[in-house]
């Protein structure tokens, strides 16, 4: 396939795992695809975007993407953010990301990348162009939530990690356009100890989620504290929805006796 070129691949634990490097113009967009050892295309895929100083592997992008796809028979996509892993530049960490954020075009490039490798993975026929889901934190969801309003593929997205924050003002008006434009079903991921944002900037970013299908977690807990139930429930959301099974959620009331 043209611009998409394969780097390694290895196969265990029932996930064929393919490192590749997607050409884009004059950008390099190095990603890694994890899809079941036999499988069908047309089956849910789910983008998976990392924080800073991490990059495609970042923990805990593995341990959910590899429950998705072995339990779920999902696709899983994850690709390096700009500055990090295979493009890294300067300490390849939030130094580095720092000055990348303030750079005119930094969220229009990234969405770019995310887009050519989504067309480009749902072109093989081991995937297709089945139902699309986000899961993205802190760093995941300075991009990813541009993303989910951007891209209609996109059905249902776990956020979190992050607030209404920013370097410029110009991105402190993407992040909060961007959350008033989100309208599929989001699992917003909080920390209530959270050093780099304050509580007040997490629900201001998730009080502006347009969507009327929402629910936030709050856990105890220093910013990359999230607990392994966290991780687990947000995969069991993520395949609730893209197979389908999510329904509206029924409001009980209560009676006050008198």
């Amino acid at each position: 396939m043209s611009g998409l070129r394969w780097l390694e691949e290895q196969t265990g634990g029932g996930v064929q795992q393919r490192e590749f490097m997607l050409t884009r113009g004059d950008r390099n967009v190095p990603g890694v695809l994890l899809t079941p050892e036999h499988r069908s295309a047309g089956k849910p895929l789910v983008l998976f975007g990392h924080g800073a100083s991490g990059d495609r592997h970042q923990s805990p992008i593995p341990y959910v993407a590899r429950k998705l796809v072995t339990e779920s028979g999902f696709s899983a996509l994850a690709i390096d953010g700009p500055v990090h892993g295979r493009r890294k530049i300067g300490d390849g960490a939030r130094g580095a990301f720092a000055v990348e954020w303030r750079r005119d075009g930094c969220v229009d490039d990234m969405l770019g990348d995310w887009r050519a490798a989504l067309d480009a993975v749902q072109q093989l026929h081991d995937v297709g162009s089945g139902p699309v889901g986000y899961w993205g934190l802190s760093m995941g969801t300075i991009f990813g939530a541009p993303l989910v309003a951007a891209e209609p593929r996109i059905r249902v997205a776990v956020l979190g990690l992050m607030g209404v924050t920013g370097p410029t003002e110009f991105y402190r008006q993407r992040i909060c356009d961007a959350a008033a434009s989100i309208a599929c079903p989001v699992l917003f991921l909080m920390q209530l100890h959270d050093e780099l944002f304050t509580r007040e900037q997490y629900l201001d970013l998730f009080d502006r989620m347009a969507s009327e299908d929402k629910r936030i977690h709050a856990n105890p807990g220093l910013h990359p504290e999230v607990p392994v139930e966290e991780l687990d429930y947000s995969a069991e959301f993520l395949t609730r929805y893209l197979a389908g099974e999510g329904k509206t959620r029924r409001k009980v009331g209560f009676t006050v006796s008198q």
